[in-house]
This record gives structure tokens, C-alpha cells and sequence, in this order.
């Protein structure tokens, strides 16, 4: 029998929000950065992943800064806050009954997305998913908590082919013994969408939801 394979983008695709702008807002709030300045410039690399011209690796130093500097304690605390009042009233009975239709169907279901670990992890756990590719960071030898950096390939653009790739090749298994379903909402996911058996415009954007129109992908509103 050919495994079939679930992949879910995670931010505006199963959630109705950024999961990592949210969080520096929420932690700019707890009062972890300078509000005028930590915003402007979040909003700069915001802007940078929607138009397509996001460097992960400057953004990835940026938005975990403080995170460093906070130590494991006070970030698993906020962050466990944070999924409180920000993720879980925002996770909708559409996109959860999603997941779970692939998974009672017996589907293999990964969240792949372009936020860090810490961040996604516990989102990945609130949606019932349990295999999750995220930009992976690395840890300072001497603390043993996050340094800023990434390891490995950052699952973004066509890091996420190469990641879900990976992952295959882990299990065994290849493209081409699988039958991929890949739901996005993104421009920056068009290298996977195009890589998978099932592209599926997911709340799309005007230029996904345009691609997906000329070549019959299949678009779906989840919220």
C-alpha cells in the first residue's frame, strides 16, 4: 500500500495567525524588548517573509534574542501563557477536524513550518501532531540553552523540500513511494507545493490563490 502523507503549514494555514509575530508581541508586552524599536524592526522582517525576501538566519537571531537572554525557566512559563491566551482561542473545529479526518484515515501527519521549535512545539501538541519540522536551534554549549543559530537546513522556501525530504529518507521512504497532500497558504511554500502529489491553497494569499486557479490546485478556506 503507498503511505499517504499530511503536511500542514502551520501560521495562517492551520492557524488564523503568525504564531512567531505573535509571540513577539506577547513577549514584547512581558517587557523582554523595547517596544518602539523591537516592533519596528519585527515588522520590517515581517514584511520581508511576505514579499518572499526573508534571510531566516538574521530573522531567527532577531526574534530569539531575548529568548537567550530569558533562560529555559522563564521561557517555557510565557510560553505556556502564551498558548493560553493567545494560540488555543485561536485553533478553529475546521482546522483541528482537518487533521484529525487524515489522521482517523490513517495518513501520516506533519506540521512543517517555518517558526523555531520552541515556539511551534507546543502548538504542534495542541493540534494532536506529534511529528513536527521546524527551524531547529542550537544551543550554547556552556548553558545548554538556545544560542540564536540554527542547525541544520531552516525549514523556509525550499529548506522545507529538503526537510521533508529528510524525513522521509529517515523512514525509509522516498518521494516517490508516498502520496503527498501539502496545505499552505503561502507564496513562500510554492517550492513544496509544487514538489507534492496534492498542492492545496490553503486561506491563500492573492498571488498562491492566482497560481492555484491557473493550474486547478485545489483552494480551501478554513477560516
Amino acid at each position: 500500500m503507498t503511505t499517504k502523507l499530511a503536511l500542514f503549514d502551520l501560521d495562517h494555514t492551520l492557524l488564523p495567525l503568525d504564531s512567531d509575530y505573535e509571540w513577539n508581541i506577547f513577549t514584547t508586552k512581558l517587557g523582554w524588548h523595547d517596544p518602539a524599536e523591537f516592533n519596528r524592526q519585527n515588522d520590517a522582517f515581517y514584511a520581508q517573509y511576505q514579499a518572499g525576501t526573508l534571510n531566516i538566519h538574521d530573522y531567527v537571531r532577531f526574534a530569539t534574542a531575548a529568548l537567550c537572554a530569558q533562560g529555559a525557566e522563564k521561557s517555557h512559563a510565557a510560553h505556556a501563557r502564551f498558548m493560553a491566551t493567545v494560540v488555543q482561542p485561536a485553533i478553529r473545529p475546521k482546522a483541528l477536524s482537518l487533521v484529525q479526518q487524515h489522521q482517523a484515515a490513517g495518513d501520516a501527519v506533519v506540521i512543517v513550518t517555518a517558526t523555531n521549535e520552541f515556539v511551534t512545539r507546543p502548538i504542534a501538541s495542541a493540534f494532536g501532531v506529534t511529528e513536527l519540522i521546524a527551524v531547529n536551534l542550537a544551543r550554547d554549549p556552556a548553558s545548554g540553552w538556545f544560542s540564536g543559530e540554527i542547525v541544520g537546513t531552516p525549514s523556509f522556501r525550499e529548506g522545507k523540500v529538503a526537510r521533508v525530504q529528510e524525513w522521509l529518507g529517515s523512514r525509509g521512504l522516498s518521494w516517490a513511494s508516498v502520496e503527498t497532500t501539502f496545505y499552505s497558504d503561502s507564496m513562500n511554500d510554492l517550492p513544496l507545493l509544487e514538489k507534492v502529489t496534492h498542492p492545496v491553497a490553503t486561506n491563500p494569499e492573492d498571488r498562491l490563490r492566482a497560481i492555484a486557479l491557473d493550474r486547478g490546485w485545489r483552494i480551501l478556506e478554513l477560516f
